[in-house]
């Protein structure tokens, strides 16, 4: 059995969602209710391979909320994603991708130090982030749109927001690898780990966000936005491809604008329905087939009979894994989400 651990995206989308699913007394309940709240299984899921396996889940929704990240709730969002691996554990789920913040915050605090939640000492080879799977489906992302739109890779410039972190490094890794592509721009906050980016692979220009921009024909976004800060979708070159992967996605409605064109990064769609309640909660424009690709890894991972922590610490995703994860991703009848909207 595998396991999904996830949240929602604000106080405002726990209260929406609490009163649509039969709750009104959560509804109007503040952020100290959602800190108390333990995390709970909330949906059973069934998924079908093409190649005909059948495999179930469970949903643990961690009662999580991005507005737990603020400093004084920061043990808060320790707590929270402790607890549902736990849960997890507990309830004998074998292999459990955690979604959203949840790997972040898992990397970021190090809880790879915290083994013991109160009676349970977690296994983590039972838990994955499902960052090789999104990285490997962002790629594809890139790839597959830009020839829609008729960008040339081979003579395209590519930046990636958030280049050091664990996803977008592994698409650097990719791109630089397999893509063909003319120039890599490097933007991340840590110039020493751009630095050290830079050197692993042999290229990439660092560069400020504002000053990268207007040159990319393709923008890989895997970054928070900094506060304060926006794109100005009239600086940006006319055709240019965004690839969104950030959560929660909201690029889209910021970006609208003619010639640029945003995807919605590190989704998939699977060939056959899925049996569960979840991804209507998180507004999937079709929630039977789509779903986030570090889930999915979570169900590519049951599906081989691979329990095992397939992605785990910070840059450590190879091509090789990559590879890998998409080798089984097709197999078993994922691809990636290729709707774009523009103005």
């Amino acid at each position: 059995m595998f396991g999904l651990i996830g949240h929602l995206t604000s106080l405002e989308h726990a209260q929406r969602v609490a009163m649509d699913l039969g709750y009104p007394e959560y509804a109007d309940q503040g952020l100290d209710f959602w800190c108390s709240a333990p995390p709970q299984i909330v949906d059973t899921i069934k998924v079908t391979s093409i190649t005909g396996q059948q495999i179930e889940g469970k949903y643990i929704e961690s009662c999580f909320l991005p507005e737990m990240l603020a400093n004084h709730w920061g043990k808060t969002a320790v707590r929270k994603v402790l607890n549902s691996m736990a849960l997890a554990q507990k309830s004998n789920i074998q292999i459990t991708a955690l979604g959203g913040f949840s790997s972040i915050i898992f990397e970021e605090f190090n809880l790879h130090e915290s083994k013991q939640v109160r009676n349970v000492e977690l296994e983590f080879d039972r838990f994955t982030t499902g960052n090789t799977h999104t990285a490997y489906i962002i790629c594809r992302q890139v790839e597959q749109m830009s020839a829609q739109l008729g960008l040339d890779l081979s003579q395209a410039t590519v930046a990636v927001c958030g280049a050091t972190g664990d996803i977008g490094s592994a698409v650097c890794r990719w791109l630089d690898a397999k893509s063909d592509v003319a120039e890599l721009l490097l933007i991340a906050r840590n110039q020493e780990r751009l630095q050290a980016l830079q050197a692993e692979l042999g290229r990439g220009k660092i560069m400020e966000l504002a000053t990268a921009l207007p040159h990319a024909d393709i923008i890989v976004w895997v970054a928070s936005m900094p506060k304060g800060v926006e794109i100005l979708p009239e600086q940006l070159k006319s055709p240019c491809l965004l690839i969104d992967g950030g959560y929660p996605k909201n690029l889209a409605n910021k970006l609208q604008h003619p010639g640029v064109y945003v995807v919605n990064g590190g989704i998939v769609e699977h060939s056959l329905d899925i049996e569960w309640k979840i991804m209507e909660i998180v507004n999937m424009d079709v929630p039977e087939r789509q779903l986030f690709a570090c889930f999915a890894e979570g169900m590519l991972l049951e599906f081989e009979g691979l329990h095992t922590n397939f992605s785990w610490g910070r840059n450590q995703i190879s091509v090789v894994k990559m590879e890998q994860i998409g080798e089984i991703s097709v197999k078993h009848g994922f691809r990636p989400l290729l709707a774009a909207s523009s103005g």
